[in-house]
């Protein structure tokens, strides 16, 4: 691997992997993808649901767990992983799927994962899979470095007029502080936040640490429709790193996703679980 990715990943929190996937590999994760769409899970949700925005989301769904842990072992995801964190051990997660279809999803609004799952570290990594030519008008954006930076409270996903609308909430302890309202301020000042974002190919995997300002992503009469499969993995510094008590969303400390596989870690502690397929 260049180094320039390892780089770029650590210190801007995302990078593109070109050609990461051949046209076989591919296969397999748009058939992952349609099985998971027709057979969705417990935690499938409508972003922006009664709007003509909504768009289609799943998270871990526990009927595809067998079939996605064995798809990962026949992926290059883990080895490039190890090698681009600078890992011995690669533990698969789970998959979150986004399907926007009809030209008129909104851009997803702007979190950190970090906000609604129990994770620390450095090794931390999602692989962004979309099965179409992404231009970058309609790309995930990232702001550069914020990894590093604030854990902030994350966002409801269902109020179109307040994309900050708090997911913990002001009664939440520890109190985190509320997302800011980044394309507002970006109207404001086109230069406010440091943005990465890239015009992407099927093949080409977009690699993010979990803890940035990530949001983005809409459709419109050029590009209508967009089919991304997220794959998330962890390595050896992964640690638990608790979400805040009496959340206003009713969130554990270990959040919704394997609530009960983690309960029994405390801060600071490794994350491992026995329920988390190994993959390198």
């Amino acid at each position: 691997m260049d180094e320039s990715k390892r780089k770029a990943f650590a210190e801007d929190g995302a990078v593109v992997m070109e050609g990461c996937l051949d046209k076989e590999q591919l296969g397999l994760c748009r058939a992952a993808f349609d099985w998971g769409v027709e057979n969705p899970g417990p935690g499938a949700t409508t972003m922006f649901d009664g709007t003509a925005q909504k768009s289609h989301v799943d998270n871990a769904n526990p009927l595809a767990k067998d079939r996605l842990d064995a798809l990962v072992s026949k992926l290059p995801l883990g080895r490039m992983f190890a090698d681009l964190w600078g890992s011995k051990h690669v533990w698969y997660f789970a998959e979150e799927i986004f399907l926007k279809a009809g030209g008129n999803a909104a851009r997803s609004s702007w979190h950190q994962d970090t906000s609604y799952l129990p994770w620390g570290g450095k090794h931390w990594g999602n692989a962004w899979i979309s099965f179409e030519a992404v231009p970058k008008r309609n790309a995930l954006e990232v702001v550069r470095g914020s990894h590093c930076g604030t854990r902030y409270d994350g966002t409801t996903f269902q109020n179109l007029e307040d994309p900050t609308d708090p997911l913990h909430g002001d009664a939440a302890v520890p109190h985190w502080p509320r997302m800011p309202n980044i394309e507002v301020e970006r109207h404001a000042n086109p230069g406010a936040y440091d943005i990465l974002s890239w015009a992407t190919n099927p093949g080409d995997v977009l690699v993010l640490h979990p803890g940035t300002l990530h949001g983005g992503a809409p459709t419109d009469a050029d590009f209508p429709d967009r089919h991304t499969l997220v794959l998330r993995f962890f390595g050896d510094d992964a640690t638990f790193s608790p979400l805040p008590e009496n959340s206003r969303s009713g969130y554990s400390r270990a959040g919704v996703l394997f609530a009960e596989e983690l309960a029994h870690l405390k801060a600071g502690e490794p994350f491992r679980a026995s329920c988390f397929h190994q993959v390198i």
